[in-house]
């Protein structure tokens, strides 16, 4: 989900594309393979990390696009405080019921579906001064990306 319409978001743009997943630190992959969901404190070195990278593409004087799970309001805080410009943020939103079934097809990826609880418990929606949309992953991909595109065009 996330990789997918990010990477394609990012084609669209014609901006680079970063799977924020690789800049987990070794120590947070290790956790989420075992089962055990991450901390706020396991989170902020990795925020920070895609902060820095977000800031380091708006220097060369383009977008990026990056696909993570910054789940909470302040997450998204610690986002933007890295990045000094405009950061759009993307809630790909949907039911427990079909992301477990997304989540369950997936291959080789470090978190297991036993984690999906915790997400939805730490989730926080967005809110007004976010410059955040949400798209309904049950749409087509094709739609997705147009409504993305659209949002942070606009």
């Amino acid at each position: 989900g996330k990789t997918t319409i990010a990477s394609g978001l990012a084609e669209k743009l014609g901006v680079p594309f970063v799977e924020g997943d690789s800049l987990h630190p070794i120590a947070n992959v290790k956790k989420m393979a075992s089962g055990t969901p991450l901390t706020d404190e396991d989170r902020w070195p990795w925020l920070r990390a895609i902060g820095e990278r977000m800031e380091v593409e708006r220097l060369t004087g383009h977008g990026v696009v990056v696909s993570c799970s910054a789940l909470k309001h302040v997450y998204r805080d610690c986002l933007r405080k890295e990045v000094h410009g405009k950061v759009h943020f993307i809630l790909l939103d949907g039911s427990r019921e079909l992301i477990s079934a997304r989540m369950k097809k997936r291959k080789g990826h470090f978190m297991p579906p036993a984690l999906l609880d915790s997400q939805f418990a730490t989730l926080e929606k967005p809110t007004a001064d976010e410059h955040a949309v949400i798209l309904d992953i049950a749409q087509a991909i094709p739609t997705l990306l147009t409504e993305a595109e659209q949002a942070v065009v606009s």
